[in-house]
This record gives structure tokens, sequence and C-alpha cells, in this order.
């Protein structure tokens, strides 16, 4: 279902059912589950993927039971758990796009913190001319990402964003050529890892709260990061080598 690698301080977790475009069945989500819970102590990054054509083509329908309503519920809040161990993980986590990023795929490249999308890449949330909804996430992560209008518009009309559209309306920070995409997806990686603990600490776990506080409850976490994050021996390091003139200079 999956496969796990180390380069230096970054994990490569690789879906591996190209002969179902990576359709996402419950072994799968929980290997996923099981892989953040667990990450090797000194990985500072990782970056999640697919083989074959397509990163996911969603939730693996072929799998899906009769349930009711109790157990419907019960199985989008374990979605729920398991990408909610990546987005407020322990490491910072990069979705490599190209292909399809349908559905229950989506749901999994919205809860990383950045997405890099080759030009094949194509979203979408079909589950409405499916007679479904959706249930791994997408009606809060994806709507934060692009707006509950542009996420309605979606599911209503079945609507298709390819790659460039896409990261137009923020489904991606980044469109690269066909197979460019582990290279940069490894770029990124290193600099993410390069950070101190706490900045990246305070990104994944912080600045999501930040964004949903009334001002005065923002600002306040604000201030009591920066504090916390600038009173690090690391951080008090870099600052030294800065004003020192011994560190790169944006830009550089």
């Amino acid at each position: 279902m999956l496969q796990t690698e180390i380069r230096d301080n970054i994990l490569l977790v690789k879906l591996n059912r190209p002969e179902k475009r990576n359709a996402l069945n419950d072994a799968t989500i929980l290997s996923i589950e099981n892989v953040f819970s667990n990450i090797p102590k000194g990985i500072g990054c990782a970056i999640i993927y697919g083989e074959g054509k397509h990163f996911s083509a969603g939730l693996d329908l072929s799998e899906l039971t009769e349930r009711d309503a109790i157990e419907g519920v019960h199985h989008s809040r374990m979605w729920h758990r398991v990408l909610d161990k990546i987005q407020f993980g322990s490491v910072p986590v990069i979705a490599l796009l190209h292909g399809a990023t349908v559905g229950g795929g989506l749901e999994l490249a919205s809860a990383c913190h950045i997405r890099v999308a080759e030009e094949s890449t194509f979203y979408a949330l079909p589950e409405g001319q499916r007679g479904i909804f959706v249930g791994g996430g997408a009606s809060v992560r994806v709507s934060k990402l692009i707006g509950m209008a542009r996420i309605t518009d979606m599911m209503l009309t079945g609507r298709v964003y390819k790659a460039e559209e896409g990261m137009m309306i923020g489904l991606s920070q980044y469109v690269v050529g066909e197979g460019e995409g582990l290279d940069k997806s490894i770029e990124l990686a290193q600099k993410v890892a390069s950070n101190t603990g706490m900045t990246n600490y305070a990104l994944m776990h912080i600045l999501p709260r930040i964004s949903e506080a009334n001002q005065d409850h923002g600002m306040l976490m604000e201030s009591l990061t920066a504090a916390i994050a600038q009173n690090t021996p690391e951080a008090k390091e870099r600052l030294k080598l800065f004003l020192e003139g011994k560190a790169k200079k944006v830009g550089e």
C-alpha cells in the first residue's frame, strides 16, 4: 500500500496502488496513520507522492460498503483522525501531485503544508455526481484553500481544475514540468528541514489557530510564539551569525 524511503533527513512516502490510480482504501489510510504517527527521529520534513500516472483518484469506491448513518460518521471521523496526523504532526509535509488529485486524493493533499503540482495534475470533487458528500475533510480544508464559493461550484457541477488554474486559486503553491516534481519537492523539503524545530512547530500548530482566532487573541498568540521562538538557543545562534554577516541574506 505504502512504500517509505529516507534520504538524509527527508522521509519519502509513496502511495503504491498504481493499478487502482492510487485510490485510497481503509488499509492505505490506516497505513498512512501508522507512518505519520511514527516519524523516525531526525526527520525534518516528509514528502508524500503517488506511483504511476496519478497522485490519487480518491476513495476506492470498489471497497465502499453499505453503512448505516452512525457507521458512516465513524468512517469519516477515522479519515479526519488520520489526516490530522499529517496536518498537525511532528514534521511539515509536502504533497507532490500529478495526474488525478481527486476526491479523497485532494483531501489528502489539502492536509499537507506545501503542494507541488506537475503539469499533468487535475483536481475535482466528484462526490456530488455520485450521490454522496465529502467525508475526509474537504469541506473544511479545501474550503480554506479556495473559498466556499469555489468548492460549492466544484461539488455542484463536477468542475475540474488543471494544474495552472489550480495554483492560481490556491490548490497548490508550485507548478513544475512533468517529471520535475520530486526534485522540486526535495529541494523545498531540504529548506523546510533546515528551519528550527520551533519555527516549524509554530507554522504547523500555532499559525492555523492564529488564522482562526479573533484579532486580539491572534495577536496575543503571535507575541507569545515570537518570544518563545527567539529565546531558543538555535535561534540566538542564527541571529548572531546574521548580525556578524556570516549568514545568507534574502535572495542570495
